[in-house]
C-alpha cells in the first residue's frame, strides 16, 4: 500500500484550488517592531510586518520582556507538567487573578492557547448542561465551531449579528430548555462588532447563557483593556468571557472568565485542561506584566486607533478597495485567490512589505483579501509607503480600484 499517494493527492488538491499556504521565515527585531528580518531564498532582507496580531507591539515592551527574563532566570523555563500532576506554579495563579479582575469576574482559567480555550471551554460547558441547545453565530471562529461540534449537543446557527434571527430561535426553543449563545465580540476578518447589549437583552429575556469570544478586543478596547464588553458596559451581563494572551498582550495562551462555579466545573471536567501541560512561569509573568500595564496605560490603545484610522484614510484616498470597518482591522478586498497570493508575494519580494493573503476557508470564496493590522509603531512614512506599494501591485495585477469604502461581505 502506497500511503504517500493519499497525502500527495491532498496536497495537490490544495495547489489546484490555489489554497496551498507558504510561510515566510521571519525574525522580529525587539525594539524595532514592525521591522523584521526575512530569511528569504536569496538571503536576509529587512521587511515591515503589516499583518501581525501583536496589535499593540506588547511582545517587545520592556516590562513584558523584563518579566519573562526575570522569571525564567529565577524559576526556570518549563511548568513541569499538568497542573494536576505538577501543581500550579505561582506566576500562573497571579495571572488568573489578574484576568478575573480584568473582566470583573469571580475566577478565570488558563489554557495553552485561545483555540484550546474555545474548543474545550464551549464543549465542556455545554456537556454539563442537560439538553443544552447551542445557538452559534454564523461567522464564529473555527475554534468555536469545533467546541460546539465536540459538545455533541443540538446546535442552531443564527445569521451573522442578526438579533432578530437569534430571537426567533430562542422563542422556538421554548422557555424551559437550557440555551447557550456563542458569539464573538469583534470578528477579525471584516472588523465588525457584535451587538452585545442586544444579545444580552435576548439572553436575559429568554433564559439563555452567554459565551463571548473577545480575543481580538482584549487589551485594545475599554478603559482598562477589558474588550468590547467593557467598552459597551455589558461585561457584568455576560456569563463567560473568553480571551487570548497571544494578540494584544503579546504572549501566549487563552482563558475563560466567569462565575467561580462555572470555572471550577470546567477545571474539573475539561480534558483539554486536565491532560495538558501548563503554560511556563516566564510566559505567565510576561502576560501579567502586559495586562497590568494596559490596565493603566491608554497610550497604546489611542495611538493604535489613530494609526488604523490614518491607514484607512490614506488607502481609501488612493482608491484602494478598503472594506468598511469600525475597528482596527483594515481589510483590502481582492476577490480572487490566485491574485491575492500573488499580491502578497509581490509586496514581500518587491517592496519589503509582509501581508499574508486571506483565502478560503478562512473567508468565503470570492471574498479573498489582504488583512492589514496597523500597530502604534507604524508611522506616517510606513503608511505612505504601504499605499504606494499597493497601488503598484494593483496596477501590475490589473485589480480594480474603488472610489469609496466597500461594505464588508
Amino acid at each position: 500500500m502506497d500511503y504517500s499517494k493519499f497525502f500527495n493527492t491532498a496536497l495537490a488538491r490544495l495547489h489546484d484550488e490555489r489554497r496551498y499556504r507558504v510561510f515566510a521565515d521571519l525574525e522580529r527585531i525587539a525594539g524595532r517592531f514592525p521591522h523584521a528580518t526575512w530569511h528569504s531564498p536569496k538571503g536576509q532582507r529587512n521587511v515591515v510586518i503589516w499583518c501581525s496580531n501583536d496589535y499593540l507591539g506588547m511582545g517587545q515592551h520592556p516590562k513584558v520582556v523584563g518579566a519573562m527574563v526575570e522569571t525564567a532566570t529565577r524559576v526556570g523555563t518549563g511548568a513541569g507538567g499538568t497542573r494536576n500532576i505538577a501543581g500550579t506554579h505561582h506566576p500562573l495563579v497571579q495571572l488568573e487573578a489578574e484576568l478575573a479582575d480584568l473582566h470583573g469576574k469571580e475566577a478565570s482559567l488558563l489554557f495553552t492557547s485561545g483555540y484550546v480555550s474555545n474548543q474545550t471551554g464551549i464543549s465542556t460547558i455545554a456537556k454539563l448542561i442537560p439538553n443544552c441547545l447551542i445557538l452559534s453565530d454564523a461567522l464564529n471562529h473555527n475554534s468555536m465551531i469545533e467546541g460546539v461540534r465536540q459538545a455533541g449537543c443540538e446546535r442552531q446557527i443564527f445569521s451573522h449579528n442578526d438579533v432578530a434571527h437569534l430571537e426567533e430561535l430562542l422563542i422556538a426553543a421554548g422557555p424551559d430548555r437550557p440555551k447557550l449563545i456563542v458569539c464573538e465580540s469583534l470578528y477579525s476578518m471584516d472588523g465588525d462588532v457584535a451587538p452585545l447589549a442586544k444579545i444580552c437583552d435576548l439572553a436575559e429575556k429568554y433564559g439563555a447563557m452567554t459565551y463571548v469570544d473577545e480575543v481580538h478586543a482584549v487589551g485594545m478596547y475599554g478603559p482598562r483593556g477589558g474588550g468590547i464588553a467593557e467598552r459597551d458596559g455589558v461585561m457584568h451581563r455576560i456569563d463567560v468571557l473568553e480571551g487570548t494572551l497571544a494578540k494584544a498582550f503579546g504572549c501566549l495562551g487563552g482563558y475563560i472568565a466567569g462565575k467561580a462555579e462555572i470555572i471550577d466545573a470546567v477545571r474539573s471536567y475539561a480534558p483539554g485542561f486536565i491532560f495538558t501541560t501548563a503554560l511556563p512561569p516566564a510566559i505567565c509573568s510576561a502576560a501579567t506584566a502586559a495586562i497590568r500595564h494596559l490596565k493603566t496605560s491608554n497610550w497604546e490603545r489611542e495611538r493604535h486607533q489613530d494609526r488604523a484610522a490614518r491607514a484607512k484614510a490614506i488607502l481609501t484616498a488612493a482608491g484602494l478597495p478598503v472594506m468598511s470597518s469600525d475597528t482596527h482591522i483594515v481589510p483590502l478586498f481582492v476577490g480572487d485567490p490566485e491574485k491575492c497570493k500573488r499580491a502578497s508575494d509581490m509586496l514581500l519580494e518587491d517592496h519589503g512589505i509582509y501581508i499574508q493573503p486571506i483565502n478560503y476557508p478562512t473567508v468565503a470564496k470570492g471574498t479573498e483579501r489582504l488583512r492589514i493590522t496597523p500597530s502604534p509603531y507604524h508611522d506616517d512614512g510606513l503608511i505612505d509607503a504601504l499605499a504606494d506599494a499597493l497601488l503598484q501591485v494593483w496596477e501590475r495585477l490589473g485589480l480594480p480600484l474603488s472610489k469609496k469604502p466597500l461594505a464588508a461581505e
